[in-house]
């Protein structure tokens, strides 16, 4: 297998993938957080709570 090329076991293997999700999870949310900051001039939690008391 690809992972015994590359001397990585099975288990740390499944541990980066998993590390590598959740950095490009927290990446893309806070990209596009920011991304809606700059266009509305508005903090998103703000946008939320207004949303929510309708």
């Amino acid at each position: 297998m690809i992972w015994e090329e590359l001397g990585i076991s099975f288990g740390t293997a499944i541990f980066v993938l998993i590390a590598l999700y959740f950095v490009i999870k927290w990446a893309v949310k806070n990209g596009i957080e920011e991304a809606y900051e700059d266009i509305t001039k508005k903090d998103p939690e703000e946008d939320i709570e207004e949303l929510t008391e309708e």
